[in-house]
């Protein structure tokens, strides 16, 4: 069998398991057709970024449209009983505003609106591989290359590969760089978010003279206004959106996008599909075995970690095919295993022994 099909099988089996996900595993449901050292030699091979864009590159050509959107973020899933090396180290997790042990991730993520489908068109992993001195001039270890540097390799590979209309990011990767780099270098437009402190020109002579102000001292509620930011040499749309959170608290978003002929309802709209990015990461940690690999090496981590993004591909056909979402899809799935699974308990608990006779 070649590497095409083991990873098809695998990424299979990353569907239905409903416990690790092991190389013997596989081997036993497939009644040792496929031995547990191929799937070795597979998780062993080269899979990287490529392999996840060679393996969704005809899905995402037919739900490409002219309004496609690329997302880009980053997550971290926890392996804190995971040995530590280069890929599974502790990084800083902005959300819990703490070091969390495990694999960070920054991901490309094509969403078409047009079909409701979204796919990972591209992934790096950071790998703190490089020895450096700490503050306190302790020896740890940093990546060679930073998430915003891995932003932008993925977004020209993904204008290269597909195209988009816009490129959607949190403020972490909002810097004026990473504009540029799409605006001008890719030719096509942003939506970011803003931190409430960024300094903005009001106006092109402002910015001449080096006079800025906080983003937070503008009036901007339900309303869009042009600007100029530093080290960025074109105009930006600039809007604040007020909103309730499910505990009844207010929180507040300040929104960037190089297309000037947005006004506030439409920035806002097609902002919001950002978190269809965080819908996958959710997916993939809860339906396709993300975090459930007891891999040992950097290769095998990530080539498990690839495969269940392959994996959610398979999802999202399955949800177009039953109109089901991925979750109640994986319910089915467990379903048919579970009566399976009590029909043979049935068989297994009919005997012809005298159970009474045994248990005296």
């Amino acid at each position: 069998m070649n590497v095409n099909n083991l990873l098809d099988l695998y990424t299979g089996y990353l569907l239905v398991t409903p416990t690790y996900s092991t190389a013997t595993g596989l081997s036993l449901v497939t009644d040792n057709s496929v031995g547990h050292e191929q799937i070795t030699r597979l998780l062993s091979s080269k899979i990287d970024s490529r392999t996840l864009w060679l393996e969704t590159k005809a899905m995402v050509h037919e739900i490409r449209s002219s309004e496609g959107l690329l997302i880009i973020d980053d997550s971290i899933e926890p392996k804190k009983h995971t040995k530590t090396n280069p890929l599974i180290n502790w990084h800083y997790d902005h959300c819990s505003g703490k070091n969390v042990k495990g694999v960070n991730f920054v991901s490309s993520y094509y969403y078409s609106p047009k079909y409701d489908i979204g796919l990972p068109v591209g992934v790096e992993f950071v790998k703190k591989d490089v020895a450096v001195l700490n503050k306190k001039r302790k020896p740890t270890f940093k990546s060679k290359e930073t998430k915003n540097e891995m932003m932008r390799r993925m977004v020209v590979q993904a204008n290269h590969n597909i195209g988009f209309r816009y490129v959607l990011a949190d403020s972490w990767f909002s810097s004026s760089e990473n504009m540029s780099c799409i605006a001008q270098d890719c030719n096509s437009d942003f939506i970011m978010a803003l931190k409430s402190n960024r300094a903005v020109a009001l106006s092109e002579q402002d910015k001449a003279k080096g006079i800025y102000q906080s983003i937070e001292s503008l009036t901007l509620e339900e309303r869009t206004m042009s600007v100029y930011l530093k080290q960025y040499s074109d105009p930006i749309l600039i809007t604040k959106q007020v909103f309730k959170n499910g505990d009844g608290s207010t929180g507040t978003l300040y929104l960037a996008t190089s297309d000037l002929n947005l006004d506030y309802q439409s920035l806002t709209t097609i902002y919001q599909k950002q978190w269809k990015v965080e819908e996958f990461f959710r997916s993939i940690k809860n339906n396709t075995a993300f975090a459930k690999a007891p891999t040992k090496t950097v290769q095998t981590q990530q080539a498990h970690f690839i495969a269940s993004m392959i994996a959610h591909m398979k999802l999202e056909r399955l949800k177009i095919r039953t109109h089901k979402n991925h979750y109640a899809v994986k319910s089915e799935i467990w379903l048919a295993a579970t009566k399976a699974a009590w029909k043979q308990w049935e068989e297994l608990s009919t005997s012809n022994s005298n159970l009474k006779k045994i248990a005296a």
